[in-house]
């Protein structure tokens, strides 16, 4: 089984970001990414990286799904999930979601995930027989865009966590 929604990623080095916030934006971006594929207008990702509570060492999944209303208000609804099965739900809906990985605040500090710590729009899968392949977007880099590229569940499954961002009127 396979799915990948059509999705435009957004770098979090783009020159429309405060160089201050550059480094830290992962969050604000895979957010603004996600709600620029449901809602099809931009967002000021300065802006949302003050709204959501994002700092110079990232964002939060509580403060995420705590200062989302903030923009979401009552058209989105989140949820965390760590069920594997509720993210290929998802996909399989055409719903993207933010991916976080994490190996500081997940204690697994000696592991070798993908990235030790970054946020990034998870847009489609692919099972096989011994793994699923995750496809994300990654942020883009200084010289580059975002690019979608695709990592192992297996081997990055306990440094990740998944929120559903949901539009109420698309469930």
């Amino acid at each position: 089984m396979q799915k990948l929604i059509a999705f435009k990623g957004l770098s979090q080095h783009d020159e429309a970001i405060s160089e201050k916030y550059r480094s830290s934006a992962c969050g604000p971006v895979t957010a603004a990414a996600i709600l620029q594929h449901h809602e099809g207008l931009e967002v000021g990702v300065d802006q949302l990286y003050r709204l959501l509570g994002s700092t110079p060492i990232g964002l939060f999944t509580w403060r995420l799904l705590r200062n989302f209303n903030k923009i979401g208000g009552k058209r989105y609804e989140l949820k965390k999930t760590k069920s594997i099965e509720d993210v290929k739900a998802e996909l399989l809906a055409g719903r993207p979601l933010a991916m976080k990985f994490d190996r500081y605040f997940t204690f697994h500090w000696f592991s070798k995930p993908r990235y030790s710590y970054h946020w990034v729009p998870l847009i489609g899968f692919r099972q096989e027989a011994d793994d699923l392949i995750l496809y994300i977007h990654d942020n883009g880099q200084k010289n580059r865009p975002s690019k979608m590229r695709t990592v192992s569940y297996m081997e990055n499954r306990k440094v990740l966590t998944f929120v559903k961002i949901m539009p109420k009127d698309r469930q």
